[in-house]
């Protein structure tokens, strides 16, 4: 059963190629996928590694937690599975009605 492993520090000019390149000298890789940023396409900085065995699992994160990858120390651990978070809410201040103003009265002339 395959092994997903999570690959921190990762130098921007590491490639979904590279990372399935230097894991394959552990084992069997199944995949390998750097995440980039939705907007730039530029890489984040991590990835994943999905070996084919525990034992090849293992293997990979004792030959490189730690060691250099592309002129870059590398954490490697075992992925653990994303947690719910909840929704983000976007904008900010003052509730839905904009950050304006105090209270005081809204309604006629209450001076």
């Amino acid at each position: 059963m395959a092994k997903k492993l999570f690959i921190g520090g990762l130098a921007w000019a590491t490639t979904d190629e590279t990372l399935k390149n230097a894991f394959a000298q552990a084992g069997t890789v199944e995949s390998a996928s750097i995440i980039t940023d939705r907007m730039s396409g530029r890489s984040k900085g991590f990835g994943f590694v999905e070996m084919a065995t525990d034992e090849d699992a293992q293997k990979a994160i004792e030959m490189w937690n730690g060691k250099e990858l592309d002129g870059r120390p590398v954490t490697v651990n075992e992925a653990r599975p994303k947690e719910d978070r909840p929704p983000r809410k976007f904008g900010g201040g003052g509730g839905s009605r904009g950050g304006f103003g105090g209270g005081g009265s809204r309604g006629g002339n209450d001076w």
